[in-house]
């Protein structure tokens, strides 16, 4: 009986494996990260989240007196952008 080949290192068992743990620019530890998922695993989850953040930050400075005109130049949106921000925040 021949001997079985050991698996090469692309088909090895993940417990096999010695993987870096780097995180992301979120949090430098993924087997330590806070967060209940990965913004890589959901679908446009880096987009979304940078939107989050515009948006808190679209409406710190709304209620500070800053206008829709001068949140869109700052943003780079449309006035009307900020209006629905504004908007969904009051929903």
């Amino acid at each position: 009986m021949r001997p079985q080949a050991s698996p090469s290192p692309g088909d090895a068992l993940p417990e096999q494996c010695h993987y870096r743990d780097e995180g992301c620019h979120l949090h430098p530890s993924c087997l330590a990260c806070p967060f209940p998922r990965c913004i890589y695993d959901e679908e446009s989850g880096l987009r979304r989240h940078y939107k989050r953040a515009r948006d808190q930050e679209v409406l710190h400075l709304h209620r500070q007196g800053w206008t829709a005109a001068e949140l869109a130049r700052r943003f780079g949106v449309s006035e009307r952008s900020i209006y629905r921000i504004v908007r969904r925040r009051h929903e």
